[in-house]
């Protein structure tokens, strides 16, 4: 396979193999376990210990938005690696710089601007 189109080809092999890789897993795990419900294996598990009350509660949003704010700080610490790691090659010093500083500035205007809304307090 080789030319232009040969390597989406490759491609889109590779994604049809593992598709069906996790789709044969699946059915292999669906096909060979065994499927015994009782009434135990069906309520709901809490530690060890029996469930007491319903199942439902509710959870404050603020909770929700550190996990929100982890997700996207994480997501963009994975495009400073690769920066780190050009910003040295010849030809893309000041270049590279200066997008960083754009990408990073982004980043600090949404952390000030969680910040100046009160989010990040825990209280």
């Amino acid at each position: 396979m080789e030319g232009y189109y040969g390597t989406y080809a490759l491609v889109g092999l590779v994604l049809l193999v593992a598709s069906a890789f996790v789709a044969v897993a699946f059915a292999g795990g669906r096909l060979l376990r065994p499927s015994v419900p009782t009434h135990e294996k069906l309520m709901t598990y809490e530690c060890g210990v029996d469930p007491v009350g319903v199942g439902w509660a509710q959870v404050h949003i603020r909770y929700y938005l550190y996990a929100y704010l982890y997700v996207i700080f994480a997501v963009d610490v994975i495009y400073l690696f690769p920066w780190a790691t050009v910003f040295d090659a010849p030809g893309f010093g000041t270049a590279t710089l200066v997008e960083m500083f754009v990408f990073v500035g982004f980043l600090a205007t949404g952390l000030l601007y969680a910040w100046r809304k009160g989010v990040l307090a825990w209280t």
